[in-house]
C-alpha cells in the first residue's frame, strides 16, 4: 500500500518544489497514441499533473493525501481523487497515459502494476521519473546541502530514498522499454526558495519531531554568506522510465 509522508508538510511542498521541465513532456506525449485521458498516480498538489492537461482531454490526478491535493490549482479538464496507486478508480481500459513523478518508491509494486495493466488502453504507455541530490552552483553551497542531506538528515530517510538514489534503475517495471532522452529539471532559486525546498522534504519534518528542533534557520546561516547573487542556477537530473502496454 502506498504511503503519505507528505500531508503534514503539503503548503511548502506546494510552493517549494521544482517544476518539471517543458521538453520532456513534449517527448513523453509523442509517445501516446491517443490523447483523452491520462492518469497522474501520487500526483501531491499537482506539480505533473498541470503540465498533462495542456495536451489531454481530461486529466485525473489521484493522491493518498487530501492535504496535498488541497492546494492543487482548480483547472476545467483535471479532476482531483483522494485515491491509492494499487486502487484509482480509474475504468478499465480507459487511460492512455499514467505517469508516476518522484513517488514510485513508495507503492506496492506488484499491486501498481497490475492496476496500469487493468486500466490502459492496448498500447498506452507508463511513465515514471524521479530526481536525486540537487546540483548547485557554488562549491562551498554544494558541500554545505550534501552535508545537510548526506549526514545532519542521514537517520532521518526512510529506506525508500535509495531506490531514488539508485535511479529506479533497481526496480521491475513489466512493460515494453522504451529509451528516453536526458533531461534535467533547472531552477534560478533565491536563498528562500532553496531553504524552502529543504523544509518541504519529510526527512527535515522527521528530524525536527524527533530532535524538537527545526533544522532550517541554522542551514540557512551557513548558506547565506555565499549566496552573492540574488539567485542562483539549481538542477537536478532526470531518471526516467518509460514502457507500452502490449
Amino acid at each position: 500500500m502506498s504511503s503519505d509522508h507528505f500531508s503534514s508538510q503539503s503548503a511548502a511542498y506546494a510552493q517549494f518544489r521544482p517544476r518539471y521541465p517543458q521538453e520532456w513532456f513534449d517527448w513523453l506525449v509523442r509517445q501516446v497514441p491517443e490523447h483523452a485521458l491520462a492518469w497522474d498516480c501520487a500526483c501531491g498538489s499537482g506539480q505533473a499533473t498541470v503540465s498533462l492537461a495542456g495536451y489531454f482531454d481530461e486529466v485525473v490526478g489521484t493522491d493518498l493525501s487530501s492535504s496535498q491535493l488541497s492546494h492543487a490549482p482548480s483547472l476545467p479538464n483535471i479532476e482531483w481523487r483522494t485515491a491509492t496507486a494499487e486502487e484509482s478508480g480509474l475504468r478499465d481500459s480507459s487511460v492512455d497515459l499514467i505517469t508516476v513523478a518522484q513517488a514510485l518508491h513508495w507503492f506496492d509494486l506488484p499491486r501498481f502494476w497490475e492496476e496500469c495493466r487493468r486500466v490502459l488502453k492496448p498500447r498506452g504507455i507508463v511513465a515514471v521519473w524521479s530526481y536525486g541530490i540537487l546540483q548547485v552552483g557554488s562549491g562551498p553551497i554544494t558541500a554545505i546541502c550534501d552535508d545537510y542531506y548526506r549526514h545532519q538528515l542521514e537517520d532521518y530517510w526512510p529506506p525508500e530514498r535509495r531506490i531514488v538514489e539508485a535511479g529506479y534503475g533497481s526496480l521491475d517495471f513489466p512493460f515494453a522499454e522504451i529509451d528516453a532522452p536526458e533531461f534535467q529539471l533547472r531552477e534560478r532559486w533565491s536563498l528562500d526558495e532553496l531553504t524552502g525546498y529543504f523544509a518541504s522534504w519529510s526527512a527535515t519534518e522527521r528530524f525536527r519531531i524527533a530532535t524538537g528542533t527545526n533544522p532550517i534557520p541554522e542551514l540557512r546561516e551557513r548558506l547565506a554568506p555565499f549566496f552573492t547573487e540574488e539567485k542562483i542556477e539549481v538542477c537536478w537530473p532526470l531518471s526516467i522510465r518509460v514502457g507500452r502496454q502490449s
